[in-house]
């Protein structure tokens, strides 16, 4: 292919002590970033044109080398909210999805919906967790079931409340929570994504610092400053985070499965002559209807389901307050944790494999945090305290009670504990609120794969948005069938709930690991808390999860291996197709085109000019990549205008469409080749038709192109009264489509020295950027200049828009390593070959597509 060769672009040194916003006022600046030596956007590509090109070419560093020895300082910039201080939804200008403004009848509708969507799991717990600790631990005395509630109220205590309620809720990336949002807020904050598309000019996006002084700030840089140097462990962040989705995956298959075969279990009790066979058709077909809905969205089925799981609670407490009053109200010594101290003393071995069933008492506390885009920290925090705890340890109580004088009912503790008078109802509600339970963990999954799609290290799928007023309600069809399949291949293997609950617990566990790792990186690196509370919190929160987790490995030869051999088959789907990414991105970095090359090809590009507008579809974001060679090559035409568009996703909940598109021009104007990247967050809806994308980004170009023309008379105006001759322009603006011109705080005259760039003034005028007047042309001459480009611009969309797509492949080379042969000719390509195109969501007519393809060797 074409050989590379880097160059360098003119850096500016200034800096900005306020931001340019559209209107052409000022805003103050009140919080702390990192910055570097360099203005963040005059080091932003190598490779497109300025007039200085010719004057420096092959004298600079490249980027790389330039980044790599910047220096860091604190600046202020636009005011933020720390996320650990306030819910993300709060912080004013940012995205809402009209929760917190509501009247009062809308959160009590919104607290209903989140019963139904989020709190299911959780909800249906006490359908075994004592079933599947006393089939662990057989009940010897009273004493022992005393001992096994204690355990279960502090497990209660110390997971879902405190940890998730008052620490990880609040690790929200701008109201997203899972996995994936707390690796966002890492990456926004230290350089560890190993996909390497980060543009500088990505840190100006509203939102993406929120680093704020503080006493341990000190400590945060250090932190900051290893993790950005340290290639291994960028990778194990990476491996974490991909083990913990890897486990929310296992989670929505094992949820269904324990949730509904626990609820249509007690049909055992009700009907003596039921046998488990039955119990597992039915069950099969609870989960095939469950599956089946789960396209009508979060909102629609959480406010149907809503009151069913409301009742469900209120049933939970009532039968734990008259189970209370009828055996034995004494279990209330339960909430002395001496008890679990004789408990393990009087079974010691037993009582260690009865912490995997206690452990499910706590199952859906990740929901909570993974299904904070469909509602707000505020609304789980309240209804869990309030509700949805207080019912638990009611339920809880009740069974105790029960149990107390019936040891021999213990295998099926709950529903042989409902009085008989109200038996029916109570199991058809139970039923009811285990298919909401199995919806949990899958909406929290599709947030999860949104997330990571968005990321790079997920293959891309179909995403369907359920509800046109909150934006994180999502449907991913291909996923929902796949985990419906997967779930009845392990509800028919595993038909034993106690092994069941065993891999629940594994599933469980792999998460809450995950998560608190991320939290106490967080907490040290963003919230810059105090290093006692930081400690305390990973020590007890850590501590008491790998004791749970200890537990249900000892059990793991029972069958519940199946769930972590799937779990094993999705990271590493997720790692190839993140090793997949980077490497082909790095390759197409490498590949991409000169601009010498360019140059030598002249306007014409070495090929015809035919009219219309190409927008040449790519994933670099900086160069001008190889592919176009390959259209040059093979096309006996190129249209008269073309624009690279890089769709790029930035590590941050949502993207304002006021700072949606930068524009860079590329080459001398003559050329008429610009470069797009328009940026989305992972949270952003992409639902424009190309009709509607095409109209925006012309107007947008419009406007660049204006405010390009304004800024070149303003430093013409400058040049004249400071007879300098040797500054240029960097122009970097930021257009909106609703016709906002935002600066991005880059210097209108790059500093350079002067010994090193002087050439004589009238090759600089031949080579002049954008051909744009002198100081001695009219004004005139330079508004009919830009009169002259925009009508081109409008005659060239007049003559059409045509997507010119490269897809780019890579195979590994003949002498690669057989396993790298086996990742990339394989495995990359099968999913890269089955996965979504970017282009797909903008519903492009045959007609106006035109694809080459490629293939790189690594």
């Amino acid at each position: 292919m074409f050989s590379v060769e880097e160059g360098s672009s003119g850096d500016g040194g200034s800096e900005m002590d306020d931001e340019i916003t559209g209107d052409g006022s000022t805003t103050s600046l009140s919080r702390w970033v990192f910055d570097e030596k360099n203005d963040y956007d005059a080091i932003d590509d190598e490779d497109d044109y300025d007039e200085d090109d010719e004057r420096q070419h092959g004298d600079v560093d490249s980027d790389e080398d330039e980044d790599d020895n910047v220096e860091q300082r604190l600046i202020r910039t636009s005011p933020a909210v720390d996320s650990f201080d306030v819910d993300a939804l709060e912080i004013p200008g940012a995205q809402k999805n009209d929760i917190e403004d509501s009247s009062i009848g809308r959160k009590l509708i919104l607290a209903l919906q989140t019963l139904g969507v989020v709190f299911g799991d959780i909800g249906t717990s006490p359908l075994y967790t004592f079933s599947v600790m006393f089939n662990r631990s057989p009940i010897n005395d009273k004493e022992d079931i005393i001992g096994a509630l204690s355990l279960v109220i502090y497990t209660l205590i110390l997971l879902p409340l405190v940890k998730y309620v008052f620490f990880v809720l609040w690790a929200n990336d701008d109201g997203e929570g899972g996995t994936f949002a707390l690796y966002s807020l890492i990456c926004r904050h230290a350089n560890v994504s190993l996909i390497p598309n980060q543009l500088p000019s990505d840190a100006r996006i509203s939102g993406f610092g929120l680093k704020v002084p503080s006493p341990e700030l000190e400590r945060s840089l250090i932190i900051k400053e290893k993790l950005e140097a340290s290639m291994v462990l960028k990778k194990l962040l990476l491996i974490l985070v991909l083990a913990g989705t890897a486990m929310v995956i296992a989670d929505a298959v094992v949820t269904p499965a324990m949730s509904v075969m626990s609820a249509v279990g007690g049909l055992k009790v009700g009907v003596g002559a039921i046998e488990q066979d039955q119990v597992l058709v039915i069950s099969v077909s609870f989960l095939v209807i469950l599956f089946s809905v789960q396209k009508y969205g979060a909102s629609k089925l959480g406010l149907a389901l809503g009151p069913a799981l409301l009742l469900w609670f209120f049933c939970l407490a009532g039968i734990g307050i008259y189970n209370l009053a009828k055996y034995d109200s004494s279990v209330f010594r339960a909430f002395n944790p001496a008890h679990i101290y004789f408990f393990f003393k009087r079974n010691s071995v037993n009582a260690w494999y009865a912490l995997g069933g206690c452990v499910l008492c706590a199952t859906g506390s990740e929901a909570m945090f993974a299904d904070l885009s469909y509602f707000s920290v505020h609304s789980i925090q309240l209804t869990f305290t309030l509700l949805v705890l207080p019912c638990l340890l009611l339920g809880y109580l009740g069974q105790a009670a029960y149990l107390s004088e019936n040891f021999s009912h213990a295998g099926n503790a709950f529903f042989s504990s409902v009085p008989s008078f109200i038996f029916w109802p109570v199991f058809l509600i139970s039923n009811i609120a285990a298919l909401i339970a199995s919806r949990a963990m899958t909406t929290a999954t599709f947030t999860c794969i949104k997330q990571s799609i968005a990321l790079g290290c997920f293959p891309r799928l179909k995403i369907i948005h359920t509800s046109k007023k909150f934006i994180g309600q999502i449907y991913i069809p291909v996923l929902n069938w796949f985990l419906l399949v997967v779930c009845l291949i392990v509800i028919c293997s595993i038909s034993n709930i106690f092994m069941i609950g065993n891999a629940y617990g594994i599933a469980e566990l792999g998460i809450m690991m995950t998560t608190t790792i991320l939290v106490t990186l967080i907490m040290l690196l963003i919230w810059q808390t105090n290093i006692i509370v930081v400690c305390l919190f990973a020590i007890v929160s850590l501590g008491v999860e790998l004791m749970f987790f200890s537990s249900v490995l000892s059990s793991v030869a029972d069958g519940s291996w199946i769930i972590l051999v799937f779990a094993t088959i999705m990271f590493f789907i997720m790692y190839v197709w993140n090793y997949g990414s980077k490497l082909k991105y790095e390759t197409e970095v490498q590949k991409k085109l000169p601009m010498d090359l360019l140059r030598e090809l002249g306007s014409n590009l070495g090929t015809i000019r035919a009219p219309g507008i190409g927008l040449l579809y790519n994933e670099l974001a900086k160069g001008v990549p190889a592919i176009f060679g390959h259209f040059l090559t093979t096309l006996p035409a190129i249209h008269s205008m073309v624009i690279f568009v890089c769709i790029k996703y930035v590590p941050v909940p949502s993207v304002p469409q006021t700072e949606r598109f930068l524009f860079r021009r590329v080459c001398p104007r003559s050329y008429h080749l610009f470069r797009c990247v328009a940026r989305y967050g992972y949270k952003d809806v992409r639902k424009e038709n190309h009709q509607a994308f095409e109209q925006i980004l012309i107007e947008s170009l419009e406007k660049f192109i204006r405010k390009e023309a304004q800024e070149r008379s303003l430093e013409s105006d400058g040049d004249h009264n400071t007879d300098s001759e040797d500054d240029t322009t960097l122009s970097r603006v930021l257009i909106a489509p609703n016709g906002s011109v935002y600066s991005l705080g880059v210097p209108l005259l790059a500093e350079h020295m002067e010994s090193s760039y002087k050439r004589p003034s009238e090759k600089r005028s031949s080579m002049d950027f954008g051909a744009g007047p002198s100081n001695e042309t009219p004004a005139l001459d330079a508004e009919q200049s830009l009169e002259k480009e925009l009508s081109f611009i409008h005659k060239a969309k007049e003559s059409g828009v045509v997507y010119l797509l490269g897809h780019g492949d890579i195979r590994a080379t003949k002498d690669s390593w057989f396993l790298k042969k086996l990742i990339i000719n394989y495995m990359y390509a099968f999913l890269r070959k089955n996965s979504r195109r970017g282009i797909t969501n903008l519903s492009v007519p045959h007609s106006h597509l035109m694809q080459v393809g490629m293939t790189y060797m690594v």
